[in-house]
Parts: structure tokens; sequence; C-alpha cells
């Protein structure tokens, strides 16, 4: 009885920015992340018993509107959080596969990029967890005080569990992939593990290989044969770390 509830979502693969109007006025209108329960202020004007409300919604994206206390302002404008690069993590990659599911136990990557683009067919048809890891020197003048330390994966196909220094900070599912790793990086030298998971549909297309000297699926029906497009899959970056600031 105390507050409006609206819910909101951007329908395409692409982010959008809108000026969305609601009809209520007299209150302060605030995002809530479903995913991760965080609260967020937002740019707003009130007209005419008109609420319009700035909405930056990233692909796919669904977030609650939420009005509940008493606005003392017609309009008010939050300032965007500011974003600095602190280092591109390049090159290097260290990425380990499970036995028994064709891949190598132990790969280098020079750089990020799909796994179907691999020449080991273990690799190119993998489907499952693999593990990339990464030693990661950080200078303690990149660690400002009063920013957030965050880890930005880029592209990540399809899931990824992620920790700092032997401490899980997140798993991230959706975009962005983006975490908060302020609480497990330090200056100097650090451990980045990344465990990443994709579908099972290019082990599956990699089965129906005239060529396959092994089967390690069975299914009781052939949704994909030898000549379906394989799924971009495994962490395809660009990983950067950023330093955070809200205004």
């Amino acid at each position: 009885q105390d507050r409006e509830i609206y819910w909101v979502n951007n329908r395409k693969d692409s982010a959008v920015s809108i000026n969305a109007s609601f009809r209520i006025a007299g209150k302060i209108p605030q995002i809530w992340h479903p995913e991760s329960g965080l609260r967020e202020n937002v740019s707003y004007t009130i007209s005419g018993g008109i609420t319009k409300v700035e909405l930056n919604l990233l692909p796919n994206d669904a977030v609650f509107v939420v009005f509940k206390d008493n606005a003392v302002r017609l309009s008010v404008k939050v300032a965007a959080v500011k974003k600095e690069t602190i280092t591109t993590i390049k090159g290097n990659w260290k990425v380990s596969f499970p036995s028994g599911w064709g891949a190598p136990a132990l790969a280098g990557m020079d750089s990020l990029s799909s796994w179907t683009s691999n020449p080991d067919k273990g690799i190119k048809y993998f489907s499952g967890t693999a593990v990339y890891t990464k030693l990661l020197t950080i200078p303690a003048k990149g660690l400002k005080k009063g920013s957030a330390t965050w880890l930005d994966l880029g592209e990540v196909k399809d899931i990824a569990e992620v920790s700092v220094n032997g401490k899980p900070v997140g798993v991230l599912w959706k975009q962005p992939f983006m975490v908060d790793i302020s609480k497990a990086i330090k200056p100097g030298q650090n451990t980045i593990e990344i465990k990443v998971t994709n579908s099972w549909v290019n082990r599956l297309i990699g089965d129906a290989q005239t060529d396959a000297a092994k089967k390690y699926t069975y299914v009781t029906w052939s949704f994909y044969d030898a000549n379906s497009p394989l799924q971009s899959s495994g962490l395809l970056g660009p990983v950067k770390v950023l330093s955070v600031t809200h205004q």
C-alpha cells in the first residue's frame, strides 16, 4: 500500500536507453535489480502527474522500478558512474579441461578466442567446464581509495565463476560480465581463476562427425547433425580490471 512497483524488460539483444513515463507523481523512483538485489538511484522528472525515468537497459535486461519515498524535488539528475581501466589482461592464459571428455588436460592460449576456432578437435567440440588461470600484477597506485575494483570479462559463452586469490567473487551468467573484486584483489601479484561453462551443443555436433573416433554423449533424438553450426564457447574477452567510482 505504500509503494508502486513496475517491471520493465528489454526484449532486444542490444542495450537501450529510454525515458520511460510512469503514471505516478510525488514519489522517488528507484531501480531494483532482481538478479543481485542491488538498488540503484536514477534520474527523473515529475510533471503533469507523470514521472519520467531514465532507464539504461542491458541486452535482454529486466528491472523493477519502485516508487516509495516522497519526492521533495521535481527533477533529479544522478551522476554517471566513472569507470577507468587499470589494466587489460592479455595473452598467456592457462586453460585446464576435465579428463574423459576429449580435450587435453591443459592448453595455453596466447589470445582469447572461441573454443570452436581451436585446431584441436578435443577443444573445438568440447562441452563442459574449463578453468582459465592467469597471474596478474596490479600496481598499488591502481587501487584507488574511495573506488571499487571490478573485473570485466568482456564476452563469455556461457557462464563464468570467478575467483581471485582463491576467494570466490561471483557467478556471471548475463551481460555485463562484470564483478566487484575489491575484497579479493591486492597490490602486487594476484591469481585470477575463471571457470567457464558452455552448453552441450558442440559436443553433440562433434559426436555426429563421420570421423569421430569416440562418442561422448548419448541422446534419444538427434537435434544436431555433423553440419549444424557450432556455438561460440569459452572466455572471449577482452578482460579488463576497472576502477569504478560513484560520483
